[in-house]
């Protein structure tokens, strides 16, 4: 047996004997995201390009979990492990009958570009919605769990996961491809870095390149960036993201044609190229511009990724996965569970949960009532079954419920014959003939998301401000005035700021498939609502950085000051939870959690520290967080691990060290700042360490 098709070796003596036996135009040739087939050596086709954002995207029927960011918001990594590891498998099925078919298309293969672990540093920014928010902490934990469930734990990798994008990128999106974002040692590595070193650290397949420069360097050529990646022990492969590598030239000006491009990235160590200047590469040969033992090398890394994959194999554990655990009934029960335990509820006079006996007919009224793109959010796949949030209340009712669309999403009319505010007046009719109004607003990814990918020419994606569109603040205001109980449930993936004198807000995010059926069961009271917020909701966008600025000054709760409406980590249940007995032995902490009400619920306890260095930033980080189950009346007690790098600052220079020996910690269930406080009624524990000095 050839030596690249024999398992006994590793995978780096596997892809040198492979890349060996190739020509140099035929290496070269492999360092596109769609490989062609070496028929000689009975190598296939491989397209490097899919995606598992939140289920396996863009090649047909899948389970669609909650958007990113809604995972994010349950905090718990040991769901989202589980629902990478189901991600994994169904992308195996999928592959394994599209290969028996002949197919190597885009989405049919097992690298998934997936996860987004950027840090949403402002709520502007359209793609916010991949990411796992603001906290790098929290980022680097759902991170590494993701990852480690699409890879798993064998010698063969279930899928590659990759990390994107790297790094320092989170908007503009009309500007990334010419935009240079400036990034300051000390917050290089207190916030843009620390997730990827994490993931590098766990053992991610892939790192993807960004679209922008990062202080002065294309991203995607970064000699700074390509040094971490060699302190951090990164054993995979490197891609640039899609089209990356042409804004080298006509973009940033970096190069002068694709030829000097091809050369620039593979020579600081881009390995695959999602686009074409690669084509460029022999001509960068022969002009003396790279070198042979260059485009072999990063042949043997991209090789090296597919023999992991088992690729190479005659027969892999996983080939026998069978098609039938495609959105599989299990599996969909999971992305519910998912979407339930990730919705936040912001605001409850006390209406929730709703008592049904006292309402004979629920009017539900929004453009996103009863809309899927809603439910889906950006890089998903095709779920067999959806349920609306108005079929879900519809499903859950025995009354009469009335449904009115209200408005377009963003336009001044539905139809485009008619005048403007179209739909207003059957929002107002069933309004005034409804006990009770469910207000289904927000936005969806055709107007959030990514630059090219949602139609919002204003922004490319972004948004404007933390509104929402013009529209539907004109139906809030109707619908308001009418009197009734008025319950505002709002589809985003990031943000928004619809604060008015309604009874109730919920924050739903883009929540899946059965996003409707999840939030029946929070109205009606089946389920509590757990959710906590992984990003700061401010009050005015106004009053925030120019979006340009990547500076962490007044940017996410650790720097903040002021211009808050919802805090970080903040969400309310249908019970009251109570913290007591924190005690810290060395780096671990304990209290216990009761939960005082009458609902069952989960909780998320959470973990703050602040030391005496003024290197630290100046609200207390998030360190760490446990997600708890707990029955009406019951007490628990809790053990969260601190970790080493809580009790470390950085300085300006960028140098991470511990600096003091004297920190306090908080727990409890949410952020320790006043206005959590006041608005859960609950005020966090205490307790001091003071580390031992040498």
């Amino acid at each position: 047996m050839d030596k690249y098709r024999d398992p006994s070796f590793s995978a780096q003596e596997r892809a040198e004997d492979l890349v060996s036996r190739l020509t140099t135009e035929e290496a070269a040739a492999q360092l596109i995201y769609d490989a062609p087939a070496i028929d000689r050596l009975g190598i296939p086709a491989y397209n490097w390009w899919n995606e598992g954002l939140h289920g396996i995207a863009r090649a047909g029927t899948a389970t669609m979990f909650p958007q990113a960011i809604a995972l994010a918001a349950m905090f718990d990594d040991e769901r989202l492990h589980r629902v990478a590891e189901i991600i994994a498998e169904e992308t195996r099925a999928k592959h394994n009958e599209f290969f028996k078919h002949g197919d190597y298309d885009i989405y049919k293969g097992l690298s998934l570009w997936s996860p987004n672990i950027n840090i949403f540093r402002d709520p502007r920014w359209g793609r916010g919605q991949e990411t796992y928010g603001e906290d790098p902490f929290l980022t680097a934990t759902l991170g590494k769990a993701f990852v480690k469930g699409l890879q798993g734990e064998g010698k063969t990798l279930k899928t590659a996961a990759c990390a994107k994008h790297f790094a320092v990128h989170s908007g503009p999106e009309a500007s990334r491809h010419s935009f240079d974002a400036k990034a300051n040692p000390k917050d290089l590595e207190e916030t843009y870095l620390p997730a990827f070193k994490a993931l590098a650290e766990s053992g991610v397949e892939i790192f993807m390149g960004a679209y922008n420069r990062v202080n002065s360097e294309c991203a995607c050529a970064s000699k700074m960036l390509t040094e971490k990646l060699r302190e951090w022990g990164f054993d995979g492969h490197f891609v640039s993201d899609f089209g990356a590598l042409e804004d080298f030239h006509t973009n940033h000006k970096i190069t002068a044609d694709a030829v000097d491009t091809a050369a620039l990235a593979l020579k600081t160590g881009c390995d695959l190229n999602a686009g074409r200047v690669y084509d460029k590469l022999m001509d960068a040969l022969a002009a003396g511009k790279v070198t042979e033992e260059e485009i072999r090398k990063a042949c043997i890394h991209v090789m090296r990724t597919r023999i992991r994959l088992g690729l190479l194999d005659d027969e892999t554990e996983f080939d026998k996965i069978p098609y039938s655990v495609v959105s599989c009934k299990e599996h969909k029960a999971y992305s519910l569970e998912c979407a339930e335990k990730s919705m936040v509820l912001l605001k409850n006079s006390g209406i929730l949960p709703l008592d049904a006996s006292k309402y004979q007919t629920i009017g539900v009224i929004g453009p996103n009532a009863n809309s899927r793109a809603a439910l889906e959010g950006n890089y998903c796949g095709t779920a067999d079954r959806y349920v609306t949030f108005l079929e879900g209340i519809q499903d859950a009712f025995e009354g009469r419920v009335l449904y009115a669309e209200g408005c377009h999403l963003y336009k001044d009319r539905v139809s485009g014959l008619a005048r403007a505010n179209d739909r207003l007046a059957e929002a107002e009719t069933v309004a005034e003939q409804s006990d009770l109004v469910i207000l289904c607003v927000g936005l969806d990814a055709y107007i959030e998301g990514e630059e090219g990918d949602a139609g919002n020419e204003f922004a490319s994606g972004d948004k404007i401000d933390l509104r929402l569109p013009e529209p539907q603040r004109l139906l809030v205001s109707r619908v308001m005035e009418k009197g009734k109980p008025v319950i505002i449930v709002t589809a985003a993936g990031s943000a928004i700021n619809n604060e008015t004198d309604c009874d109730a807000i919920l924050h739903v995010w883009y929540p899946g498939q059965f996003g409707g059926t999840a939030l029946a069961n929070i109205l009606f009271g089946k389920v509590s609502p757990s959710g906590k917020l992984p990003v700061t909701f401010y009050e005015n966008a106004d009053l925030l950085p120019d979006f340009s600025d990547y500076s962490m000054k007044n940017r996410t709760y650790r720097y903040v000051s002021g211009n808050v409406l919802y805090p970080f980590g903040y969400g309310l249940t249908y019970t009251k939870a109570v913290c007591s007995d924190l005690a810290v032995d060395g780096r671990t902490a304990t209290l216990n959690i009761t939960n005082s009400g009458s609902y069952d619920a989960d909780e998320v306890v959470q973990l703050y520290i602040r030391g005496e260095s003024e290197c630290a930033p100046p609200n207390p980080v998030l360190c760490g967080f446990r997600r708890v189950s707990l029955k009406a009346g019951e007490t628990k007690q809790i053990t969260v691990s601190i970790p080493d790098a809580a009790f470390e600052t950085v300085d300006d220079n960028g140098v991470r060290a511990v600096r003091g020996s004297r920190f306090t910690l908080y727990a409890g269930t949410h952020q320790p700042d006043n206005l959590s406080a006041a608005l859960t009624g609950t005020e966090c524990l205490t307790a001091e360490i003071v580390l031992r000095t040498q």
